[in-house]
């Protein structure tokens, strides 16, 4: 029988990451992506008065790096989310190294998809995100 995975299937326990420094810019083009300009993004002010006292990154520029993670190097090429769901546990700001992380739970015989434990963890150690998500690789025809 030939696999469904288009590149082998994953196994339970495998794990990859990337890193990348969040800066500014990345709230201005998450800004034009979404039209998300809530003033804890922009106003030094009022995201001074907030509990997180200064800037903080939207949730949508600190989960974005799992999208690259799992269309990279996990479950790899021709993967998409058919499902997330997220625990933000403490903020992001730029000038923070962010990584992402994914690792197999489960990985089906009959359809390539996969079952993955999630997380982004600032560079000072702190777990910004946590959570898990279900992938649908597909072969690219290239």
């Amino acid at each position: 029988m030939t696999s469904c995975w288009p590149h082998g299937a994953p196994s339970a326990g495998e794990s990859a990451e990337l890193s990348r420094l969040v800066t500014t810019r990345d709230i201005e083009l998450f800004t034009e992506i979404s039209g998300d300009r809530n003033p804890l993004h922009y106003d030094e002010e009022a995201a001074a008065a907030s509990r997180f006292g200064e800037i903080v990154v939207q949730g949508g520029i600190t989960s974005a790096i799992l999208n690259a993670v799992v269309a990279e190097k996990l479950p790899g090429p021709g993967t998409v989310f058919l499902n997330t769901q997220f625990d933000f546990s403490a903020p992001v700001r730029p000038g923070d190294t962010i990584t992402g992380r994914v690792e197999v739970t489960e990985a089906r015989e009959d359809k390539p998809i996969t079952k993955l434990k999630v997380s982004v963890t600032r560079d000072d150690g702190t777990v910004a995100l946590s959570g898990t998500a279900v992938c649908y690789t597909m072969a690219l025809e290239r």
